[in-house]
């Protein structure tokens, strides 16, 4: 178990390198270029309206209480993070995935080295938008029930105490669909095999989920991690499908 989980940081970091060698740079630039303006925009919304939400959040304790106030208020500053990047990390990649669709095709022809690699061509990128919105409808249809029953739990008083690991751990395993989903679809496997073939790799999947959820933590990081973490998730389907 300990050599699954650990192979994922692996995956991210040879992903990294990927992403930055010569015949991929180019396919990176669009992904680039639309997490910056929706970073940008994340940075602006939080910075007005962060603190009202975790005030909105935070329960209302009996003035012989007050004092948990300093101890819940750290706990619910981490929630409201986690909610917010999980946000625009899932709406960062519904707008960027064809880009990430067609990333993930070119690093699986290198991985391979099947095929001499391919000129970029915009009619093959565009052919590739119907199919990748469409699994990205899929992978909302799977998300926001989740979300939403995380959400109403997170304004429960005293149960939403436990709010912020569910969504830590929900985030994770979230982090492994969003990105292996890519070369799964890529090669036509089917949404519900490709939940059942995460589950059979279940620590591998986490490891692999709990690297990239890490890093796309990190303020400005997060902007070239997202096309890593598709080359990443396109070297764990090469590799762990052989």
């Amino acid at each position: 178990m300990q050599a699954s989980v650990l192979s994922g940081p692996q995956y991210l970091r040879e992903g990294l390198k990927l992403v930055l060698s010569p015949g991929l740079r180019l396919f990176v630039l669009l992904p680039l270029a639309v997490n910056l303006l929706l970073f940008v925009g994340l940075i602006y919304v939080a910075g007005h309206q962060f603190s009202l939400w975790v005030d909105t959040l935070m329960p209302t304790l009996p003035s012989w209480l007050s004092f948990l106030n300093y101890l819940l208020w750290p706990l619910f500053v981490v929630l409201v993070g986690l909610m917010v990047f999980f946000t625009f990390t899932m709406l960062a990649n519904v707008i960027a995935a064809p880009f990430n669709g067609f990333l993930a095709e070119k690093v699986e022809v290198v991985v391979r080295g099947n095929d001499p690699f391919p000129d970029f061509s915009w009619a093959e990128l565009v052919a590739m938008v119907p199919r990748t919105l469409s699994r990205e409808l899929r992978k909302l249809g799977y998300f926001a029930p989740r979300a939403l029953a995380l959400f109403i739990l997170s304004w429960i008083p005293v149960v939403n105490i436990i709010a912020a690991p569910l969504w830590l751990l929900f985030g994770i395993w979230m982090m492994a669909i969003q990105y292996i989903d890519y070369p799964a679809d890529n090669n036509k496997l089917s949404w519900q095999d490709m939940l059942a073939w995460l589950r059979a790799k279940r620590w591998q999947s986490l490891g692999f989920g709990g690297s990239v959820y890490l890093v796309l933590l990190i303020p400005f990081v997060n902007i070239l991690m997202m096309p890593a973490a598709v080359a990443g998730a396109t070297l764990f389907w090469v590799r762990e499908r052989a």
